[in-house]
């Protein structure tokens, strides 16, 4: 009996130390790069100073404020990188930005560049880090309160949108190449690594909502677009091969008003250079959502 019962604690003991080290593995496998930032925005002849503000669980984020020039109360933009990207790869977006008289906060999500690391990333923390950052924006002298709006690129765009589902205090915002569920974007990560959905993959999704803390359609784009309010402007590209255009054709297609327009563009998912022939067209979105605000209070 003793040796049944031994032999039985031994196999609960095996398979659950399979099972952690196979959360540790898919951890691991979903874990975001850090690259950190090798230029600043003197390289674009922007007047800068580096930062740093508090987030969520007691953390820190990097970033760079490039403050309006002639203006004593400004709008402002924070700008948010994507899965592996930081503030540096969001750089050409800030001259145009600044050029139009706007404020910009480009910064670093937990994890990224030179932000201080916590125990794992994903698309909700991210928006945490984007909401800290807004509020930290919102106190710097010189900078419009009721003048602010979100820009996100790829996971920062999806957060971006997030954001804006849950803030009543924004002017605008504008995602490019968001995805617009994060269950498509995991099975076609898993798809591409070769991974079945069954078992394995069905596994891999709902142990990250598990651990993420929430489920996928409460925070996917195409959920969330129907509950902002602000103007938002949704850019993609035609030949983006990780998240496909369709993606965000799907988020328009659940909108609930007519604030919110799809601009569709040749280039790729990290085609950000790509958006300077556009940007005209970003700034006019932001100077019409800033009037819209100044107008509604």
């Amino acid at each position: 009996m003793e040796n049944k019962l031994a032999t039985i604690l031994t196999v609960f003991l095996l398979i659950a130390t399979g099972i952690g080290i196979f959360h540790l593995l898919i951890r691991f496998w979903l874990r975001a790069p850090r690259i950190r930032e090798l230029d600043t925005p003197q390289r674009c002849g922007l007047p800068y100073r580096e930062v740093s503000f508090p987030t969520a669980n007691g953390k820190r984020l990097f970033g760079w404020f490039i403050a309006a020039e002639g203006e004593a109360s400004s709008p402002a933009v924070a700008v948010l990188h994507g899965w592996g990207g930081n503030a540096e790869m969001m750089l050409p977006l800030a001259a145009p930005l600044h050029g139009a008289g706007y404020a910009v906060l480009l910064f670093d999500a937990r994890n990224h560049g030179r932000s201080e690391g916590d125990s794992f990333s994903s698309m909700p923390r991210f928006a945490e880090d984007l909401e800290h950052a807004l509020d930290w924006l919102a106190r710097q002298p010189g900078v419009d309160a009721g003048r602010m709006a979100v820009l996100g690129h790829s996971v920062g765009a999806a957060a971006a949108l997030l954001t804006a589902s849950r803030r009543s205090n924004l002017a605008g915002a504008i995602s490019i190449a968001s995805f617009s569920h994060p269950d498509g974007m995991m099975r076609r990560m898993l798809a591409s690594h070769h991974i079945p959905y069954v078992p394995l993959g069905w596994y891999v999704v709902h142990y990250v909502q598990h651990v993420i803390g929430h489920h996928f359609s409460d925070i996917a784009p195409c959920n969330t677009i129907r509950k902002i309010r602000c103007p938002v402007l949704l850019v993609h590209g035609t030949e983006d091969a990780i998240v496909p255009v369709e993606e965000a054709e799907s988020i328009y297609a659940n909108r609930s008003g007519d604030h919110v327009r799809l601009l569709t563009l040749t280039g790729d998912h990290d085609s950000i250079d790509e958006l300077d022939r556009h940007v005209g067209e970003l700034t006019a979105f932001l100077n019409q959502a800033m009037a819209r605000g100044i107008t509604s209070t």
